[in-house]
């Protein structure tokens, strides 16, 4: 099985009272944008091209991050416009990747998994899911859970409850790596525990079973089918 280590750099910025430093688990689900991928930039100017567009405030962007565009969309405008509101906004999503670029620690993080042992759970359709990671250079794992694949986004459930299913895993035997609210609340309501990163400068905590500052603070092993993943020096 393949391993890898990111070295830990400083002390974990937060823990639940009785965890330790690490998890060993059966399978990692990563969270893609704030977690895996700087994407910042290029999302802030495409929903707000969009907000002007369809002459929406862009306050709205202040609880969008981790959640699906279709439910966020689908609370500001009338039912009968959301389909062709999310349609404008994955062709202007598309058509910017500028500025898109792997978090320090990802391609480490991914790498260090073996096989069935990773997935990523994104908010992302499908396509701009595998156009950001191509942009910065991420190769991803076969599971790659989507806007697409589930009926209700995060903060429900239903997208990590799909990565485990898929991988034939224990909910409870997961680890997710999240830096949105509303990631972490779609993994706990999965019964999963939660090591949150706090790459947003908009975030100020998670409530998370450990929180570092990126992934480039984590280590990683792949041994006899399992994965020890651990924050901190």
């Amino acid at each position: 099985m393949a391993t890898g280590t990111s070295g830990p750099t400083t002390e974990p910025i937060g823990r639940r009272r009785g965890a330790d430093d690490g998890f060993v688990v059966a399978a990692v689900l990563f969270d893609l944008d704030g977690t895996l991928i700087d994407s910042t930039p290029a999302v802030t100017r495409c929903w707000r091209g969009w907000c002007d567009e369809f002459g929406i405030a862009p306050s709205i962007l202040a609880d969008s991050h981790g959640r699906r565009a279709v439910e966020i969309i689908g609370e500001v405008l009338p039912a009968a416009d959301v389909a062709e509101a999310v349609r404008r906004l994955d062709e202007l999503e598309l058509a910017d990747l500028d500025g898109v670029t792997a978090l320090p620690g990802a391609a480490t993080a991914l790498a260090a998994l073996g096989a069935g042992q990773g997935a990523i759970v994104t908010s992302a359709v499908r396509t701009l899911a595998l156009a950001r990671l191509a942009a910065a250079g991420l190769v991803p794992p076969t599971t790659v859970v989507t806007a697409d694949d589930v009926r209700v986004g995060k903060p429900n459930p239903e997208p990590y409850l799909t990565a485990a299913r898929l991988l034939g895993v224990d909910p409870a035997d997961c680890l997710v790596v999240e830096d949105a609210a509303a990631g972490v609340a779609s993994a706990r309501a999965a019964g999963m525990r939660v090591l949150g990163v706090l790459t947003n400068p908009h975030v100020a905590g998670l409530d998370a079973d450990l929180v570092v500052r990126g992934l480039d603070e984590v280590s990683w092993r792949s041994q006899d089918g399992s994965v020890a993943v651990r924050a901190g020096r």
